[in-house]
């Protein structure tokens, strides 16, 4: 394919990285291999020690991850990508190939649940610190930095209140600071928002969410540049192996394919279905960026084309009254999963942030009346109907 400067991000989705095999295929080939086959003794060494380029071992060269790298690198218009198993790993590698022993990181408070516990019980063991902030507080940001930050870290939109921060600013910080700016893209993807343009150094992804885009496969990647991501990240892979299977390369990169009108579609129906909940009697708020009434909405129609699908709302009452509107759905999927066709209800509280103590929830404003939903690609009024049914017992 051509330079991908000529192309805009629609089709480097659907066409870069394929370099078709002899069987000369349409679509992208499955490498369903665990190691590779080399010329001669010298060939193996020359590969191993990179001198020359090639396939040594699918732990970390493999052709349909590499395909799916190329293509997702070209979306965030970044210089490389390194894939990995899941979006988890995606920020374990970016923290172990990027820090060292006794470097301190500053995270908005409003991070996934599950990276929270990896910060705090996990790589505090690697002699890591960290410090939290309200990531839409710029001072706080400021006023966090210590002499041995090295790395910045948010997530825009973040999970579950939907709080948007200001990327070009907080790299700013960053920068004068000597820290790197690390931003979770998963909510947005590349088609709705490209951090790297707006100043950030890496991006991550849990893929298994919308670049899959049905559930299928779990992936995570690292995107950014040829040194921080493609010699730090990708030397913590070849060695520790959290690496992306080839058959999940394959799923994901069908995915990229129909990524853009996907999250358009997802982005027009959740606009309508947060809308239509700002009008019920027995819903106390909803946290989607595109509503006029979200606290960064202006920042939101500055930095992103548009919100994704996921937003999450408060019921008037607590935690019975939550749950009821979660049993009484029939169309909805309960489950903790988001970025599928097929839309989905959970309770942050006691799901994705349930492992975290009652005062950090209630610091992040994860409430027990709080729900999240992923509004997939079913009709909008067969949604809006079945939580009705849930919202109507509550009046």
């Amino acid at each position: 394919m051509p330079d991908n400067s000529d192309y805009k991000i629609a089709t480097r989705a659907v066409r870069t990285g394929q370099v078709r095999s002899q069987e000369g295929e349409h679509s992208d080939p499955i490498f369903l291999t665990s190691s590779y086959v080399f010329k001669s003794a010298a060939d193996a060494a020359a590969r191993f020690s990179g001198e020359i380029e090639g396939n040594i071992y699918s732990r970390f060269t493999n052709p349909t991850v590499r395909t799916f790298e190329e293509r997702l690198a070209a979306m965030e218009e970044g210089e490389c990508c390194v894939a990995t198993a899941t979006g988890m790993s995606a920020i374990v590698a970016t923290c172990m190939g990027l820090l060292k022993a006794g470097d301190h990181v500053v995270a908005g408070r409003d991070l996934f649940g599950s990276t929270i516990i990896l910060f705090n019980n996990i790589l505090t063991r690697f002699g890591l610190s960290f410090t939290y902030v309200d990531s839409t507080d710029l001072s706080q940001w400021k006023d966090a930095i210590q002499a041995n930050t090295k790395m910045l870290f948010l997530e825009t939109p973040s999970n579950p209140l939907c709080n948007v921060s200001d990327i070009s600013s907080v790299a700013k910080i960053a920068h004068d600071n000597q820290a790197l700016l690390v931003v979770d893209n998963t909510f947005c993807t590349p088609v709705l928002q490209q951090p790297l343009k707006l100043g950030a150094d890496v991006v991550v992804h849990s893929s298994t969410k919308y670049i899959d885009g049905q559930g299928r496969t779990m992936g995570g990647a690292v995107v950014g540049s040829k040194d921080q991501v493609g010699e730090g990240v990708y030397s913590f892979l070849r060695s520790a192996g959290p690496s992306l299977s080839p058959f999940n390369a394959w799923v994901q990169l069908k995915g990229l394919e129909t990524l853009t009108i996907r999250m358009q579609a997802h982005s027009r129906y959740a606009l309508e279905i947060a809308s239509w909940l700002e009008a019920q009697p027995s819903v106390e708020r909803v946290f989607y960026p595109d509503l006029p009434s979200h606290p960064q909405h202006a920042l939101a129609q500055r930095q992103q084309t548009a919100a994704a699908g996921v937003l999450a709302f408060q019921v008037k009452g607590g935690r019975d009254e939550a749950w009821t509107v979660i049993d009484s759905t029939k169309l909805f999927s309960i489950t903790a999963n988001l970025g599928d066709t097929k839309s989905t209800i959970t309770h942050p509280a006691t799901t994705t942030h349930g492992r975290l103590t009652v005062e950090q929830r209630q610091e992040m404003g994860v409430f027990d009346n709080l729900l999240r939903l992923s509004i997939g690609l079913e009709d909008v009024d067969d949604l809006k109907r079945d939580l009705q049914r849930g919202l109507d017992q509550l009046s």
